[in-house]
């Protein structure tokens, strides 16, 4: 079964750039080459994005490919298909790397064993309930990288096709 997605790299050296295309080349099986453009909001990095099409799976070898980079901001996310949910991942520099189910209508779905965690450490007093549940949906990634998301409205999208 193939899904879809978007590879949206925020921020990047430039130095990085090609090493960034040779592990989206390994994990999707064919040669690329994206279109990087100046990144507005932290000068002297570079962003790019892309759509892909490709087994199911293929957002989250993706993200492993791009993780542990210091210096890289991105976000892959794969359309649900008839035998996967939809899936979002989110890197930054300080927080690592978020992960979420996502449904039909892009919401993200949080597991029943994720939310009594999060309930059982409030109750506790070990965290904030709103903080934990804050965390859940990615609202420190997505505060952290809107300022990117922003600096790239009206890039330039390239579709690259996994051979499956």
């Amino acid at each position: 079964m193939t899904t879809r997605g978007v590879l949206y790299v925020h921020s990047a050296p430039r130095a990085l750039c090609p090493h960034i295309e040779w592990a989206v080349a390994n994990v999707l099986g064919v040669r690329v080459q994206l279109d990087w453009i100046r990144q507005p909001a932290a000068p002297s990095t570079w962003r790019s994005e892309f759509s892909w099409k490709g087994r199911v799976g293929t957002a989250s070898e993706l993200a492993s490919a791009l993780r542990g980079w210091d210096m890289l901001r991105f976000e892959v996310t794969a359309e649900p298909c008839p035998t996967a949910e939809g899936e979002r991942y989110s890197s930054t520099p300080g927080l690592g790397i978020f992960h979420a189910v996502t449904g039909m209508h892009g919401d993200i779905l949080v597991p029943e064993d994720r939310l009594r965690a999060a309930l059982a450490r409030s109750v506790r007093g070990e965290t904030d309930l709103e903080a934990e549940v804050a965390k859940l949906l990615g609202k420190p990634w997505d505060d952290e990288l809107e300022s990117f998301r922003h600096a790239g409205e009206g890039a330039p999208v390239r579709w690259l096709h996994q051979v499956v």
